[in-house]
This record gives C-alpha cells, sequence and structure tokens, in this order.
C-alpha cells in the first residue's frame, strides 16, 4: 500500500506531520488550502479511517498508526484556543 504524510500548520502556525497508510487523504485535502478546525478533524476522521479499513481489507487488521494519528489530531484539535475562528492549512503531502 502506499503510504503517505501530510504537513499541516494549525491557528497557532505550529506545524506538525501526520501520517497516513494511503493516499486517500488527497482526496479529503487540498494542497495550500485553509480548513476550519472542525472541518480539518471531520475530514481527517473519515480519510484515516478508510486508510485504516483499507489496511483491515488488505491484511486482516486495521492501522494502529493511522488510528493513534487520528487520536493526536483529535488532541490538538481540542487544544485550539480559537477552534471557532482558527484555521488548519495543509502546506505538505509527502509520499
Amino acid at each position: 500500500m502506499p503510504e503517505m504524510q501530510f504537513k499541516v500548520e494549525w491557528p497557532d502556525s505550529e506545524q506538525e506531520i501526520y501520517y497516513s497508510p494511503s493516499l486517500v487523504i488527497k482526496d479529503y485535502f487540498s494542497l495550500m488550502t485553509d480548513y476550519s478546525v472542525d472541518e480539518f478533524l471531520e475530514r481527517s476522521r473519515s480519510a484515516l479511517t478508510i486508510a485504516s479499513d483499507r489496511v483491515r481489507a488488505k491484511y486482516g487488521f486495521p492501522c494502529g498508526r493511522a488510528l493513534g494519528e487520528l487520536r493526536r489530531i483529535e488532541g490538538a484539535c481540542d487544544r485550539c484556543s480559537d477552534r471557532a475562528n482558527g484555521t488548519v492549512r495543509i502546506i505538505q503531502f509527502i509520499e
């Protein structure tokens, strides 16, 4: 399975890299596009769940790393001080 990473910039300008076991991330995000924190979270949930399910279909078990990345994203969203007005920008896809 092709894996990838995606780099995001949070509302406080902190940058973070996340992992996906699938290129499905590109179906949910566009480079240099801003998403509200809540929209970023929902898109991440959808994409990383699909990615994990693809691993399950191929290997018989879900991708723990993808689900762990989703937990990291959820935690980061919870910590956003300006969640209502802040945006998350996708700044790089790394294949």
